[in-house]
């Protein structure tokens, strides 16, 4: 079967088997339909068979609707602290529908717990979701976490920024 469905799909049997799962926790993804087209998320969960809601390869992604806006030393603090919210958003997206990219957040952000399959059965669960993740990501973007030599990591950088396109 699985040298028909690779063969079906264009691949090799050996291409398709050794093809590793690239959409991981973690993953920077590019949201490419509905209402958050464009808009920048990381992968919380993926569920590579479906489920049965759902019954094609998806999964539940955390992202940022709103960037932040840029700041300089001659702001006041109450417009710095203004330009600097963001607005995220929590929802299971189809894999047809985003795009991975090359960067992956940092493991000590923790992306299998920014949200939850609990916290997304209920309004108020999904309500509390985004107000965890809009506190990390405020946290994160003001004071990137550093990569093995002490820069800025790359991949908050990315997902800070909003898409140009």
């Amino acid at each position: 079967l699985k040298l028909k469905q690779g063969l079906c799909d264009g691949i090799s049997a050996h291409a398709a088997e050794a093809m590793g799962k690239f959409i991981k926790s973690g993953r920077v993804v590019v949201l490419l339909q509905g209402r958050f087209a464009g808009k920048k998320a990381v992968v919380v969960k993926a569920f590579d068979d479906g489920s049965k809601a759902r019954p094609f390869g998806h999964c539940l992604v955390a992202g940022v609707d709103k960037a932040p806006l840029k700041v300089n030393k001659t702001m006041s603090k109450k417009k710095i602290a203004k330009r600097t919210r963001v607005k995220p958003f929590v929802r299971y997206v189809n894999y047809n529908h985003m795009m991975p990219t090359r960067y992956q957040v940092p493991s000590e952000i923790g992306a299998q717990s920014l949200a939850t399959d609990q916290q997304m059965d209920t309004t108020d669960g999904r309500i509390e979701a985004k107000k965890f993740i809009k506190k990390l990501l405020q946290e994160k973007f003001v004071t990137p976490p550093t990569d093995k030599s002490g820069k800025p990591s790359k991949d908050v950088l990315y997902l800070r920024k909003k898409l140009r396109f």
